[in-house]
């Protein structure tokens, strides 16, 4: 298994996949950073209003489309490699490739994730003040990246399966789902609304970006552990289906 990660990880190197690491965090520091700027200086404090508006984007937007894209390029990246027909002369087991494949996706999310608070706090630094809130900033990345693991096997099965427009068409209607379901008690059944839904209690902001007043029910903190618990699951569960799915597909 290890040999097949460090292959892997050979695979995206300089390609668009290692580069969205970077880009991606920096985009949405660029488009909060200016809001920021101009927001009054007593509409909320420097540091929460730069968190709730990354954290709020982050889970809605690239949750959904940056996952669904990165399992397309991973498909690209195979097909270009002979889709999959080295399986055909080498001893390499399907289902380990495949888990393979999905833990080095989890590893360079984890990477974007880390990238992600690097790019908030030094955000923080050009344009809030006061003490820094360690505490939402590492809690909010790692939160998000650990509930959208899920996501990864059933994205990487869409783009395997259909290709890169059915992973991206999935993406977006999870986008889509994700905000709708994520304020309602539906929430838990859709494995798009779990980073978002957690963000109501730990930053205090609803899934449509506005602040949420000190009682309102979405602050609800029991959410977070039920929200992880059920992700890991999903996580380990999708994971083994589509290593099943993949194990018994025939290479073309």
């Amino acid at each position: 298994m290890i040999n097949i990660i460090q292959s892997e990880f050979l695979k995206y190197k300089r390609t668009f996949t290692k580069k969205l690491i970077v880009f991606a965090p920096l985009l949405f520091s660029l488009i909060a950073l200016p809001q920021r700027l101009f927001m009054p200086e007593d509409y909320l404090g420097p540091w929460e209003l730069l968190i709730s508006m990354i954290y709020n984007w982050w889970p809605v937007i690239f949750v959904p489309l940056g996952i669904a894209l990165f399992a397309a390029l991973v498909e690209f990246r195979e097909k270009k490699a002979g889709s999959y027909r080295g399986l055909l002369v080498h001893n390499i087991s399907p289902a380990g490739l495949w888990m393979g494949k999905i833990a080095t996706m989890s590893g360079l999310a984890f990477l974007t994730t880390v990238t992600l608070i690097i790019v908030i706090i030094i955000s923080g630094l050009i344009a809030a003040k006061g003490p820094i809130p360690w505490f939402e900033i590492f809690a909010g990345g790692f939160l998000i990246w650990l509930v959208s693991l899920a996501l990864i096997p059933i994205q990487l099965w869409a783009a395997t399966w259909k290709g890169t427009f059915f992973s991206m068409a999935v993406g977006f209607l999870g986008l889509i789902l994700g905000v709708w379901t994520a304020p309602k008690s539906s929430w838990l059944y859709v494995p798009w609304s779990w980073s978002t839904r957690l963000m109501c209690p730990l930053i205090g902001v609803h899934p449509n970006g506005t602040m949420l007043d000190a009682m309102d029910s979405l602050r609800d903190f029991s959410v977070i552990p039920r929200g992880i618990v059920v992700s890991i699951i999903t996580f380990l569960g999708a994971s083994a289906l589509t290593a099943y799915w993949f194990s018994r597909r025939e290479v073309k």
